[in-house]
């Protein structure tokens, strides 16, 4: 994370940064990549309690975890510009606490984004987790292994397939957002413009050859990345 940071640094303040389209691309590889880390983090020990919990709220937290596949992003981001606004509370605790506020910054865009994409790994692992059963986790406990032990040694490696799905799957459909990091971020060139929002500004340009080679470019990586996961059995998976 540290490189793609520092080659970020090097494209803002380099020669290419006079190439929009160029820095469109970094930034949504570095939004993507710090996105789909930090839903792999939060993510884990929320599919975690949705696969093995028997809580009356399990169906309440699923049904917000799964909210953002049905909610257009429009109104999502509508919401969290309202959130991360001066006046919002998530707002006035970073203000309060001399961060200032996240609309039309990185950060912001990070968050909006993990919001939005959060469904895309948690189901994935939450299926992964729940098609491991109870029968090796029992017998890790006859071994005398802690909860933490048995989630870390025997949980973990079987559900690898699961963070496989979940990590590529969280980092494709960060790569292809347009309506949450509009209304969150703007489109701020070389700040908070990505890719999906340089395609548009083509468009809107009638630049159409522009618009064509960057939208090619999504278009192949999607089936690339569909390719990967029907190659690994994704569509077999519980």
């Amino acid at each position: 994370m540290q490189r793609v940071h520092g080659l970020w640094q090097v494209l803002r303040t380099g020669g290419l940064a006079l190439n929009p389209d160029l820095l469109a691309i970094v930034l949504t590889a570095k939004l993507a990549a710090t996105t789909t880390v930090l839903l792999l983090l939060v993510g884990t020990p929320i599919a975690w309690w949705l696969a093995r919990s028997r809580s009356r709220l399990r169906s309440v937290v699923g049904a917000i975890v799964t909210l953002p596949l049905v909610l257009p992003p429009a109104v999502i981001g509508f919401y969290l510009l309202v959130l991360f606004g001066p006046q919002g509370p998530l707002g006035k605790l970073t203000q309060a606490l001399g961060w200032g506020v996240l609309p039309f910054t990185f950060a912001g865009l990070v968050l909006a984004s993990a919001v939005y994409s959060l469904p895309f790994v948690v189901q994935p692992l939450q299926q992964a987790f729940a098609a491991i059963g109870d029968a090796p986790l029992e017998a890790a406990q006859t071994l005398r292994a802690s909860p933490w032990d048995a989630f870390c040694t025997v949980a973990l490696p079987l559900a690898r397939p699961g963070f496989v799905t979940a990590g590529v799957l969280g980092f494709a459909h960060t790569v292809g957002e347009f309506g949450v990091v509009l209304m969150v971020g703007g489109n701020i060139p070389g700040k908070t413009q990505v890719l999906s929002m340089a395609i548009y500004n083509h468009v809107e340009a009638l630049e159409y050859a522009h618009a064509h080679q960057l939208a090619a470019g999504m278009l192949c990586f999607s089936f690339l990345v569909l390719l990967v996961l029907y190659g690994r059995g994704w569509s077999r998976q519980p």
